[in-house]
Formats: structure tokens, sequence, C-alpha cells
């Protein structure tokens, strides 16, 4: 079956989509934030998270296989640079990090033919996000332990003749 198998085709063939995410996913890793279109850099966000986990998993301590996992690193994104700068120099920065290593801004539209931009970037190490949300004011007014009301009995309506 075929389920869930659907990715962001972006007009491409597979081998020139495989060649564009490739170059993209070098240049994030080299620059750490570029300028691309919506579809583009959600296309690239997976791409580039498990690349980034595979550098996570070759700095663990007790990694006896970290050559084979950069060189999986390196037939994906086909920059050797980048991928050394990644395994030597950025890695250590995302070792507590559960994923969630990129984050995507939304740009107005290219002015040429309208396409929606995007920045896409590589979130800091010390980048905790948002704050979490605390319950609702009327979630928090109703107490867990209040008794609940007793259920009303069914009665047939008096009918008035």
């Amino acid at each position: 079956m075929r389920h869930l198998k659907h990715r962001s085709q972006l007009g491409r063939t597979k081998e020139h989509r495989a060649a564009l995410l490739a170059n993209l996913s070098a240049a994030l890793l080299t620059h750490g934030r570029i300028t691309t279109t919506l579809a583009k850099a959600k296309a690239l966000r997976p791409v580039v998270e498990r690349i980034i986990t595979l550098a996570v998993h070759a700095n663990l301590p007790d990694a006896k296989n970290s050559l084979h996992l950069r060189r999986q690193a390196v037939a994906k994104v086909r920059d050797k640079d980048a991928v050394t700068k990644l395994f030597k120099e950025r890695a250590g920065e995302f070792k507590d990090r559960k994923g969630g290593y990129t984050r995507i801004y939304k740009l107005i539209p290219r002015t040429s033919d309208g396409a929606d931009m995007a920045i896409i970037e590589l979130i800091a190490a010390s980048d905790t996000g948002y704050p979490k949300k605390g319950k609702t004011a009327a979630a928090a007014e109703v107490p867990a332990s209040a008794p609940e009301a007793p259920a009303a009995s069914v009665e047939a309506p008096a009918t008035q003749a």
C-alpha cells in the first residue's frame, strides 16, 4: 500500500529534487540561515533534521559507528565541508535537544512571481522556544473533586386537556 508516502514533489524529478535538497541543506548547514520559498523550506526541514540527528548520534561518547553516520550524511548532503562543520562544530550544540533543530519564518510574497517566501534557520542551543501555556481561567475555576449534579429523572410532561 502507498499510504502516507506523499512528500513534496516541488515540480521536479526524483533526482533533481534530491540534488536541490542536497544543495539547500549544504547551504543551511554552512550559513545557519537561508531564504527560500515556503514549499522548499517545508520540504527541507525533515531532511536537515535527520542529518543533524545523525551528527548528534555520532558525537555520543559511546558511538562506535560515527564513521558510518558521517558517510550517510555525506551521501545526503553531497558537501564534505558542510558535513565536517556540522559534525565537528555544530553537533555539540544540539546534544541536549530532542529534535526541532530548525525553525521556519514566513515572509511576504516575492514581488516577481508572488511565491510565498520563508527563512529557514538552525535554532541556537540556548533557545528554549515559547513558554508553555498554563490552564485557561475557565478550566481553573472548576475543581476536579467537585461533586457532579444528580442526573435529572425523566418524567412524562403533564398534558393539559
